[in-house]
């Protein structure tokens, strides 16, 4: 609850605004949130067991239609805001003041919020184009293929020259594809390490 209804004044005002007219519960909680320009709003733990005292003090009456309560003022409650006019007038004094407050601070705050905002876009801005000046990784240049030996393998030594081109070329369009974590790319080693093991250990 906000510090301008201490003391007891949130029943003086729920006791104003049902002098306007009956009410259900939910239509005052809509009326304090209006007050103060959406920056705040009673819950209805806080409205509803106010009514319940104001009602037990004879100060507010109720009607049940629908399984909705409707609150009305009572000739008793209305002597009351007679008798605290003045801390009527001091409290929507005090009401006007704390919502000039709140509006301030609410205007820091998005003010604060833009900032930032602003700041985590020129981040991403400055990350996106050091990304895309970051030298890409480009597949080395094949070493020049040495002549075929001649008789029957000279085709069998062709496929393989063609499968280790087509090989290289393939992990280069991977690797200029996307960015890649560190996870990945020690993978990647360690499975060409496995393939360059395997293939040195066959063609000793």
């Amino acid at each position: 609850m906000t510090a301008v209804f201490s003391h007891g004044r949130l029943r003086l005002y729920l006791l104003k605004l049902l002098d306007d007219g009956p009410k259900h519960g939910y239509e005052l909680i809509r009326l304090l949130e209006d007050r103060f320009l959406g920056l705040y709003a009673p819950s209805a733990g806080t409205i509803y067991p106010r009514l319940q005292r104001l009602e037990a003090e004879g100060l507010v009456s109720h009607t049940a239609a629908g399984g909705r309560k409707t609150y009305d003022i009572t000739d008793a409650g209305r002597a009351e805001l007679r008798q605290r006019a003045s801390e009527l007038t001091a409290l929507e004094t005090d009401i006007a003041a704390s919502v000039a407050d709140l509006s301030s601070l609410a205007g820091e705050i998005r003010s604060e919020v833009r900032g930032s905002v602003r700041d985590l876009k020129r981040e991403l801005s400055e990350a996106t184009r050091q990304t895309r000046r970051a030298p890409r990784w480009e597949a080395p240049a094949p070493p020049p293929r040495p002549a075929s030996p001649p008789g029957p393998q000279a085709e069998l030594f062709d496929e393989l020259d063609k499968r280790l081109a087509a090989f290289t070329a393939e992990v280069g369009r991977l690797m200029r594809a996307r960015q890649f974590s560190d996870t990945q790319l020690r993978t990647a080693i360690r499975l060409l390490d496995g393939a360059l093991d395997g293939l040195r250990r066959l063609l000793r």
